[in-house]
């Protein structure tokens, strides 16, 4: 239900974003505390440089897109079977941006699904005991979408598993009194 109602408010623009300086660290931390019951039996690596710039992101936003990722990683792949959480600097024609991405060592998105996979109720077994509705990744879409980013599913490099991917902009940060 909380899905739907944040679809709903997302989709109607009603959300306002609280956009402050997060360290995406402290963010993805969070968001792993919130499911560190679910995480249980499992190893999360997390891969964030320590030099990561600050983002000027809403975090409590930012935080659900973390945990519908991780979510999903812990519905679709082995008990046991690890999670990765990276992040790094890219540099684009518009300027830097933070590239981050979730994988898993589940069974991967179906090639057709890629396009698709963050449209409104799109789930990856449509008759499943999988629990959900199909709204967790249309909610990160537009979410980053909102933080003028943007998220898509990447190709698996090695073995089995599913990446998901998704940037955000690096804002020139203000400068901090001298003390």
């Amino acid at each position: 239900m909380n899905n739907l109602l944040d679809m709903a408010r997302l989709q109607a623009g009603v959300v306002t974003l609280n956009r402050q300086w997060n360290a995406l660290e402290e963010v993805a931390g969070s968001a792993l505390r919130l499911l560190s019951k679910a995480l249980e039996g499992r190893t999360v690596e997390t891969r964030l440089p320590a030099d990561l710039p600050l983002l000027r992101v809403d975090a409590v936003l930012l935080e659900r897109v973390f945990a519908n990722l991780v979510e999903n990683a812990i519905k679709y792949s082995p008990p046991g079977s690890g999670i990765a959480i990276a992040a790094h600097v890219e540099a684009t024609e518009s300027g830097e941006q933070v590239k981050v991405s979730v994988s898993d060592h589940g069974r991967g998105f179906p090639p057709a699904m890629a396009q698709h996979a963050f449209e409104k109720f799109t789930r990856g077994d449509n008759e499943s005991s999988t629990p959900g509705v199909g709204l967790g990744l249309a909610i990160c879409r537009a979410i980053v979408e909102a933080h003028q980013g943007r998220i898509w599913i990447a190709p698996q490099e090695a073995g089995p598993g599913a990446t998901v991917c998704f940037t955000l902009p690096v804002e020139v940060q203000p400068a901090l009194p001298e003390e």
